[in-house]
């Protein structure tokens, strides 16, 4: 594990952001990390806003787009909103067509098979929208690369509204409305909205022509949150600001989908890691095992008992899905033993029996043994179908661009990505995959690396530091829970193992001059001899209050020590 001090800000900018805020040096270094620099930019920070949106008709072709939905309105034509299987397109799906639905009638969902259909626009789907007399499609995380597809809609007199946040190829495709900030010839403000987030801004562009403000919009918000969290997407700007408002609604009021599934977890509060690993697993689950318009269901119901019995279908698909990806895992694992492919630059395993719903969990989980770019296969009809995973610092979908002759389709983001290949394409671009990885990777990026916000005296650990901390949040990429690091520590003899199979490391620490803090590291168990001689180490960890029993105490919550 490497560990990684990041750049400490000059201190003339330390000092005036101490003194314009009134905060410590501390406080002002963590900030200026997160590109916070003066007064108003950590006003937002600190206190979101609902008029930090952005108009949404700074969006290119949102103009089209509203005019298209209001004319089949009055036209009364048939509505479809169309989304990916997975969290995003999902609750992006139940956000708009819930909204739609509100002020008319004829509109329909649809979620692609991920096994008939696979990724994105499907030819079936466009044909269910003719048989249907649907004369509007509305796609939503996915139709930035639906070049033909949407040509063969337009064939059958079938428009398209293309709201997607993945990256556009050279061509786009020949819809009404091409909605992606990451357009080239788009000087929208912030573009890393995820689908739902886009789905959220054509909602308030649609509601602003009737006199609707945001306030109408926030019941809306819970699903906008649980698709940040869930699509990894940056943290910053816009994101911040809708999951900031999105958790007040999970929290004090949240839709009856949502509901079911949070009632079953005893916390006073949720935060956003809950949205991602306790709700947005279970939506995935849907499309992962059977199908996801499960989830639209569970997330659009208008009563308890409806929104209960699918949360617990959901439950059962989850389940079984956690026992699928454990037993891949260890047979891919195996295969990249038996052919010694340990000390490669990347992982790729192929199974034709291989449940295609958990291979981009697999490809995460294999992460974990071999820290390098790494690509799931198994049979999907026809063909190979593939999740890739990626590193901190590797850009995945640039080096399959790189391989793309030997791929039929690819997309996806820096970090995650899927494709396709033909089964005999697939021993070259195993090998092209390893070679453009191998020239291109940087190996000192190759093994796990820990980012040090900055290094502490346990002294430096107060309850208004806490206070302050937890005002950080909503926390993710580009707004990480802030990482500390202190050195010299001291176990004050009690450390120990806890956990059913022994692996988190319980103690209490101490540095000189400080006050003793509870800690706890998950899975370091085998690092307890290490502590227990009674000799000073360093530990990097994060910060966080543990109720137990009524009380709240400081914890550290140890990530690494040496």
């Amino acid at each position: 594990m490497r560990w990684t001090l990041k750049a400490q800000p000059e201190k003339e900018s330390i000092d005036y952001l101490t003194s314009v805020l009134n905060v410590d040096a501390l406080i002002a270094r963590l900030l200026l990390q997160r590109g916070i620099q003066d007064f108003d930019s950590a006003k937002e920070f600190f206190r979101p806003q609902l008029s930090d949106l952005h108009n949404p008709f700074l969006m290119k072709d949102m103009e089209k787009a509203v005019e298209r939905i209001q004319q089949a309105i009055e036209n009364n034509e048939n509505i479809l909103v169309y989304g990916d299987y997975d969290v995003d397109g999902t609750t992006a799906v139940a956000l708009l067509s819930s909204y739609l639905l509100q002020k008319y009638p004829n509109v329909a969902t649809y979620i692609p098979d991920r096994y008939e259909e696979g990724y994105g626009v499907s030819i079936k789907g466009i044909d269910f929208a003719h048989d249907n007399e649907i004369s509007l499609i509305i796609a939503l995380d996915c139709g930035i690369k639906a070049i033909k597809q949407i040509a063969y809609a337009k064939e059958l007199g079938i428009d398209f509204i293309v709201c997607d946040h993945h990256r556009p190829a050279d061509q786009l495709p020949d819809a009404v409305a091409v909605l992606d900030p990451k357009r080239e010839d788009d000087n929208y403000p912030y573009d890393e909205l995820c689908g739902c987030g886009i789905g959220f801004k054509l909602v308030q562009a649609l509601g602003s022509k009737t006199g609707e403000t945001i306030e109408d919009h926030l019941w809306l918000l819970d699903l906008v949150a649980v698709a940040i969290g869930a699509d990894i997407v940056p943290m910053d700007g816009e994101n911040r600001t809708l999951a900031y408002f999105g958790l007040k609604v999970v929290n004090n009021n949240p839709r009856l989908g949502i509901k079911a599934i949070t009632d079953q977890v005893d916390k006073e509060k949720l935060v956003i890691t809950d949205l991602v690993f306790i709700i947005a697993p279970r939506i995935n689950a849907a499309g992962r095992m059977k199908h996801g318009l499960y989830a639209v269901e569970l997330l659009t119901a208008s009563d308890m008992n409806t929104a209960k019995s699918i949360a617990s279908e959901i439950e059962e698909f989850n389940s079984e899905r956690k026992g699928l990806d454990q037993k891949i895992t260890l047979e891919a694992l195996e295969q990249i033993r038996e052919n010694k492919e340990e000390d490669r630059f990347t992982t790729v395993v192929y199974r034709d029996d291989w449940h295609k719903g958990v291979i981009g969990i697999v490809a995460s989980r294999l992460i974990e043994s071999y820290f390098r770019p790494t690509l799931v296969f198994t049979k999907s009809g026809d063909k190979l179908a593939a999740s890739a995973r990626s590193i901190r610092g590797f850009d995945v979908y640039n080096a399959l661009r790189d391989c793309s002759e030997h791929l039929e389709q690819f997309g996806g983001h820096k970090y995650a990505a899927g494709l396709t290949l033909l089964e005999e394409q697939y021993k070259d671009f195993k090998e092209e995959f390893e070679r453009v990885v191998s020239e291109t990777i940087n190996p000192d990026i190759m093994q796990p690396e820990l980012l040090i916000d900055s290094e502490i005296t346990i002294g430096q650990i107060t309850p208004k530091l806490v206070r302050i901390l937890k005002q950080f949040a909503p926390f993710g990429p580009n707004n990480r829970t802030p990482v500390f690091m202190a050195r010299g520590l001291m176990d004050s003899g009690f450390a120990r193992t806890v956990g059913a199979e022994s692996n988190h490391l319980k103690m209490t620490l101490t540095q000189e001059g400080g006050l003793p803090f509870d800690a706890i590291g998950f899975h370091l168990g085998t690092k307890l001899q290490r502590i227990a001689n009674r000799q000073p180490f360093d530990a990097v960890f994060t910060i966080e209050e543990n109720n137990w029993n009524g009380q709240t105490r400081i914890q550290l919550r140890i990530k690494d020590l040496r």
